[in-house]
């Protein structure tokens, strides 16, 4: 029950959270209890409004559209982002009436989703009055040279939830509920009075600095807040290979000017331009909103089609978009390897499904082989084995994927990317590649350098972690190292102090065989490191190494939900995870994939099964995975009872890798 407020007043019309679901199943386990129902209704006493009001209310992990109703005019729609964050509404003159008010939050569509809402206000004023109680002047400095930095600065009330900002976007600000990214490193920004904490950050590779501030009436407040690079990254670019705009892609809410603030905001220095189908160039407008020598600007493309999303860069000026009709990959490939200038073709989220199509299904596609049985070959470079706008439910799933394609001979470039299409639901550059190259002026890195070294796999994917790896001293991912007796492998463990590393594990031929546990993960900068010494392997192999730790859920940099959820249990992540060393074991002088042994080793062994097995005793579980596909091909299934005698007799690795591979070829085999 409440009255029209008097100015400066606040009237409680429900202090209560709701919980409310579209659908009969739980979004999310934690959402597993019984919802309070799909629709809220408040009812409350008020009087006319002759001037603009204010609605207050507070929500979260809402996801798609839910509309916000009172008296039956729409005021509008929940902002569709999962982070909890408090909001304002303004209710026009007259809407209020006289006895009875009927306020209703209810879904736009019958699409399954959960979310809560409530702790509704009613205040005097306008949402511009409202916000406009108190004034913060935020400057953000490198705390060693003292100049302003392009920052992101975050604002949370006493609950630690976002809250809205007296502020709007401009020529050196893009701002959203909570959220501040300054061109300038100044920001200035109204809030109501009460108590709040304001964060200052740049990105993964930057620390941050935060201070809590009690805000009266009328009251100005002006901070200094300063941050340090914490993360050591000397020798390498930070890249973000996926980046839109609702400027040019016609959805999600940044706008062009708004996407360059939060690329150097995050610490973005390669900033790789992917519109859907269109060729969009940076420069100019970074020069027009002053922040070109952030960082360097390459126009790409994602090609989105109806068989598959592909990044392409560098484009040449004057080349003509690759054709999204294409009806199949040779059409596609060789349209986009047309494309002048291109020599990054990346694999866009490989296990997503868009129009009905899953790159990597597993109907068509034995990921523990690298194979696909649909014809198809994938003339890709690289591939997204992270992309921060649709995380995964397993977050290793497209890494193993990429493991097996390297030992299928496939040489991709492993790549984090962000897919942002906005400016704080899915953070830019949250998923990163590190790309070997000069890095000493970001406004000016040489891009045919980056390009040729991204291409070659000298990189490191960063996912909140960076793991470094070098091989005998000298040996880092795209190289091909000779082995001697023994190999020593080096690892680091990078990270700035707001993330945390609890493991850190080496792969051969992507099979763990070194992993330990991280005690000290959340010191900054180098959380670990160490040096694994490895016998000289019996054949050629890749290593990678990977680090792992819990995600974020602060709302500095929340990592979230997976996009395409395979279950409603979700444990939050972050990961680094090196690109590929390869190793010359046998000393031939190159280097030779898994598939490549096998195929030697079933041509040598003719229709000799178990002589077949006892020789792949001396190979790894991936070599075994890989004969055990040449001789699917060739007409000897897995399940073939003389493999399966066979197999008696072999290894207990052998016998795995052959498990493995009956498991993925009985998913991609018709049944009758």
């Amino acid at each position: 029950m409440a009255a029209a407020p008097a100015a400066g007043q606040q009237i409680l019309i429900d202090e209560s959270m709701h919980h409310l679901r579209v659908g009969d199943v739980a979004e999310w386990a934690a959402f597993d209890r019984q919802p309070d129902g799909e629709r809220l209704e408040v009812r409350f006493t008020a009087t006319p409004n002759e001037s603009v009001q204010t609605l207050r209310l507070q929500q979260d992990d809402v996801k798609l559209g839910w509309r916000v109703v009172l008296n039956g005019e729409q005021l509008g729609l929940l902002i569709q982002d999962e982070k909890e964050m408090v909001v304002y509404w303004p209710v026009p003159p007259g809407l209020l009436k006289e006895g009875e008010n009927v306020l209703v939050v209810e879904p736009e569509t019958n699409v399954p989703d959960d979310i809560r809402v409530g702790k509704l206000s009613l205040l005097a004023g306008s949402p511009e009055e409202v916000m406009s109680e108190a004034t913060v002047i935020v400057t953000v400095a490198d705390a060693e040279s003292g100049r302003p930095l392009p920052a992101r600065i975050t604002v949370v009330d006493a609950d630690g939830v976002l809250h809205q900002l007296g502020a709007a976007s401009n020529d050196s600000l893009a701002v959203r509920p909570g959220v501040v990214y300054t061109g300038t490193g100044r920001a200035s920004f109204g809030l109501p009075a009460g108590t709040y904490t304001v964060y200052a950050g740049r990105g993964f590779e930057y620390g941050l600095d935060a201070t809590k501030i009690e805000l009266g009436q009328g009251e100005l407040v002006t901070l200094g807040l300063t941050i340090r690079r914490e993360v050591p990254t000397e020798g390498y670019v930070a890249t973000d290979t996926h980046i839109h705009t609702l400027t040019h892609g016609g959805h999600g809410d940044a706008t062009m000017n708004e996407r360059l603030l939060t690329l150097v905001g995050e610490g973005i220095e390669l900033a790789i331009s992917t519109e859907h189908n269109k060729f969009i160039e940076f420069d100019t407008a970074a020069r027009q909103a002053g922040v070109r020598s952030h960082f360097t600007p390459v126009t790409g493309d994602e090609v989105t089609t109806r068989i598959g999303h592909f990044n392409i860069f560098p484009i040449e000026s004057g080349a003509e978009v690759p054709d999204p009709q294409a009806e199949d990959w040779p059409a596609l490939f060789d349209d986009i390897l047309d494309t002048p200038g291109v020599k990054a073709v990346i694999l866009n989220h490989g296990r997503d499904v868009h129009s009905g199509f899953r790159p990597f299904d597993p109907s068509h596609f034995r990921a523990v082989a690298g194979e696909r049985t649909d014809g198809r070959v994938l003339r890709a470079n690289a591939m997204e084995i992270i992309n921060s706008g649709a995380t995964m439910t397993d977050g290793k799933r497209l890494l193993h994927d990429w493991f097996g394609l390297l030992n299928r001979g496939h040489w991709l470039t492993p790549v984090g990317g962000s897919d942002a299409h906005d400016v704080i639901r899915y953070i830019v550059g949250q998923g990163r590649t590190y790309v070997r190259a000069q890095d000493e002026d970001p406004g000016q890195i040489d891009v045919a350098e980056a390009v040729a070294n991204f291409v070659e796999g000298r990189v490191m994917v960063s996912f909140g972690l960076m793991a470094e790896i070098t091989v005998d001293g000298s040996y880092t991912p795209g190289d091909v190292a000779p082995a001697d007796d023994s190999l020593s492998v080096a690892v680091r463990v990078l990270g700035p102090g707001w993330t945390k590393a609890d493991r850190v594990a080496l792969y051969a031929n992507g099979y763990k065989i070194r992993d330990e546990t991280i005690t000290d993960g959340d010191a900054a900068g180098v959380k670990w490191e160490g040096a694994w010494r490895l016998p000289r392997p019996g054949h050629d192999v890749f290593l990678v190494a990977v680090a792992e730790g819990p995600g974020i859920d602060a709302p500095y940099w929340r990592i979230e939900k997976p996009y395409q959820p395979t279950t409603t249990a979700w444990a939050s992540y972050v990961m680094g995870v090196s690109g590929a060393v390869r190793i010359d074991a046998d000393g031939d002088g190159q280097y030779r994939s898994a598939y490549e042994y096998a195929q030697a080793l079933v041509e040598a062994a003719g229709d000799e099964l178990p002589a077949l097995m006892r020789q792949l005793s001396g190979y790894d579980e991936a070599v075994a995975v890989q004969v055990a596909s040449v001789l699917a091909a060739g007409g000897v299934a897995p399940d073939d009872s003389r493999i399966q005698a066979a197999l008696t007799e072999a290894s207990p690795h052998v016998r795995h890798g052959f498990e493995a591979y009956l498991e993925a070829w009985k998913l991609s085999t018709p049944t009758e």
